[in-house]
């Protein structure tokens, strides 16, 4: 193992091992299925309340007839159809009215001869002799007597014991996943339990000494363990029962205890993190000597570390660590397999939807890459509601990216770009795309998010992109969003947001919002420092570190503004939003940023104000008439959203319908 950096004296160093046969996907779900026997694992008998999403071990065959009785359909009077034909209003057959009434619940004592009738309630049960119910509309009463004015056929009205399930019936079938549906057959059977499939019991484990449980302190360089959470959700979603084992340290002894632990007390084991191999990871070695792998290394990304491995004729499988790679992962691999377990058939095949690329994506050669993605439609009249998908470039380690996707577009081993604008096709996670009422997608700002949520909270589904002010304008103007937030300062004129829209698009509110310089507070290299001193230092201070703004954000112009010819360290150092900006800062891994106001004081910086600006609201004007841009039209000109953003720091406008001044 080669390292281009001098290390301590004494230190040794492990030889890190290559993966042990990285294949393609379809030959490792192969070895995988093939290792396992993948029939239910068993049967249990459980009570009807709680047989809710569960699987049917046998076929349900019907004990009785549902109905059990000839019954009635609605209030009225139970008769022989021979007895009324021909009957009209002004010819009504008369018949003889028994005292008796028909309720449900109770056989009636009397029978229905010829030219005779009983009063039935709905429900009730049909006395002999009767083979038809005529309605109470239709009828009067004269002398005691029933005078009907209209004629039935015989089987009029009634429901005949065994018309809906008859006893000795197939009425559900094994291998069906009991819905409200399927419960209320098997009460309306007479059934109080019944034979089910046997969850898997699957322990799941989180590997690294970084990890820590939520509600924990978290120091610099620990992580909150989300893949638990996720895993174990996603195994109850693929009908197993998880066993939350805890966290393992970076220790083989301990995480051979919780395996063994794992592979005694259920039916299978997960565990992520520790799969790639690397000096300090012992997952895989651990797994190595307690079962057999069948697969390590897959040639797809994200994911390539995974390691499928049986273990007493059991599932055992280390997922990666990043939570993008173990979620798509345990989809991927895991969950077909958890699923034939449970009893449950392979998910079926989600909906395909073909759509256009909003950005380019580059992948690496000699691997089949997974790109998750959300889609949007154009709303403009002449682009028939094209899709256009939206790349969520988090990288695996991001905890968000799975809940914002709407599915994912394969790039293939072979293939190094895809283009901004081409044809890709995206698969659904879900069979159901929930389209959303309004599309957002432009700058990313602490109020813009405060306008959305009560929209939500109005029963609005509202979809929120931040991809930059540049690209939000694009978005809006091509129909892919209803509203774009932009904060676009033109360097000439010096005015914001305006001298860049076309005459489609108009201003429909914002606020100002002071953004400036941020550095620790204890930092003295800025003490006291006037804006044009600091300027000079931050353009001059090889020493200084800066983190940068994502290209095509509006912060991104103020910053290169502020640096003229200059780049500094950090230059190159890119994140998307002011919170990222100002963690960066905060934790020491930069010396100075640009961010907003508010979320400097929140994260206890030092603030410089560097300008204030306008950040706007963009639409197009025929969009008008859509409810939701309605309502948010209405929340800009609100007293209760003046009052809240300024909370924030944030200071609406004095014109929030329509093209504000634009004096600066």
């Amino acid at each position: 193992m080669h390292f281009r950096f001098p290390l301590p004296s004494g230190t040794t160093v492990k030889r890190q091992s290559q993966f042990l046969d990285v294949v393609d996907c379809e030959t490792a779900q192969a070895r995988f299925e093939s290792a396992l026997d993948l029939r239910p694992i068993g049967t249990e008998q459980v009570a009807l309340p709680d047989a809710l999403e569960r699987v049917l071990a046998e076929d349900v065959t019907a004990p009785v007839d549902v109905p059990a009785f000839d019954r009635s359909n609605f209030d009225g009077f139970a008769v022989r159809a021979e007895d009324v034909v021909g009957a009209d209003e002004e010819s009504p057959r008369l018949l003889t009215l028994l005292e008796e009434t028909a309720t449900a619940g109770a056989v009636p004592r009397r029978e229905v001869r010829p030219g005779m009738a009983m009063p039935i309630a709905t429900g009730g049960v049909v006395p002999r002799g009767a083979d038809a119910v005529v309605m109470v509309e239709d009828t009067t009463i004269r002398d005691g007597q029933l005078a009907v004015g209209r004629p039935v056929p015989a089987g009029f009205g009634l429901t005949f014991a065994g018309t809906d399930i008859a006893q000795g019936e197939r009425v559900l079938f094994q291998g069906t996943q009991l819905s409200s549906r399927e419960t209320a057959v098997l009460a309306a059977l007479g059934l109080d339990s019944v034979p089910v499939v046997r969850r898997p019991r699957i322990a799941v484990v989180s590997t690294g000494d970084e990890i820590v449980a939520p509600g924990n302190p978290l120091q610099i360089g620990q992580i909150f363990d989300s893949n638990q959470r996720v895993i174990a959700d996603a195994l109850r979603e693929a009908g197993a029962e998880p066993v939350e084992l805890g966290i393992a340290p970076d220790d083989a002894h301990a995480l051979r205890a919780l395996i063994e632990r794992g592979l005694q007390q259920c039916d299978g084991v997960l565990l992520s993190g520790g799969t790639s191999k690397g000096a300090g990871d012992i997952s895989y070695r651990v797994v190595d000597e307690l079962g057999e792998i069948c697969v390590h290394g897959v040639a797809i990304k994200p994911g390539k570390p995974i390691c499928l491995a049986v273990a007493d004729g059991k599932p055992l499988v280390v997922l990666p660590g990043f939570p993008t790679s173990a979620i798509f992962t345990f989809h991927e691999f895991v969950a077909p397999v958890v699923r034939r377990m449970a009893g449950l058939a392979p998910r079926p095949r989600h909906t395909r939807i073909t759509a256009r690329l909003a950005v380019g994506v580059r992948s690496q050669m000699g691997r089949r890459e997974y790109v998750l993605a959300s889609l949007v439609r154009s709303r403009l009249a002449d682009s028939e509601r094209a899709w256009v998908a939206y790349p969520l470039g988090k990288g695996s380690g991001s905890v968000t990216t799975f809940s914002h996707a709407d599915g994912y577009l394969t790039i293939d081993q072979r293939c190094e770009l895809v283009s901004a604008g081409k044809e890709v096709s995206v698969k659904l996670l879900s069979s159901e795309l929930k389209l959303a009422d309004l599309c957002v997608i432009g700058s990313h700002c602490i109020g813009m998010d405060w306008l959305l949520s009560q929209l939500n909270r109005a029963g609005f589904v509202v979809r929120s992109l931040a991809v930059g002010s540049t690209a939000g304008l694009e978005a809006v103007r091509t129909g892919r969003a209803d509203v774009a937030g932009i904060h676009l300062l033109d360097p000439e004129t010096g005015r914001y947001n305006t001298p860049f829209l076309s005459d489609e698009l108009e201003v429909i509110g914002g606020y100002e919002r002071r953004q400036g310089i941020i550095f620790r507070p204890e930092d003295s290299r800025f003490a006291n420092l006037s804006l044009a001193e600091i300027r000079e230092v931050v353009r001059g201070d090889a020493a200084l570190r800066m983190v940068n703004r994502n290209a095509g954000s509006g912060t991104r112009v103020l910053i290169d503004l502020l640096l003229g010819e200059a780049r500094p360290p950090g230059y190159a150092q890119q994140p998307r939003t002011h919170h990222a900006v100002a963690a960066s800062v905060a934790q020491g891994r930069a010396d100075w940023g640009v961010a907003v106001e508010w979320v400097a004081r929140r994260r206890g910086l030092g603030f410089c104000p560097l300008r204030e600006e306008r950040y706007e609201l963009i639409a197009r004007r025929d969009s008008t008439d859509r409810a939701p841009l309605n309502r948010l039209r209405e929340l800009l000109a609100a007293e209760e959203t003046r009052q809240a953003l300024e909370r924030y720091g944030l200071r609406m406008l004095d014109r929030s319908m329509g093209r504000p001044d634009e004096a600066q």
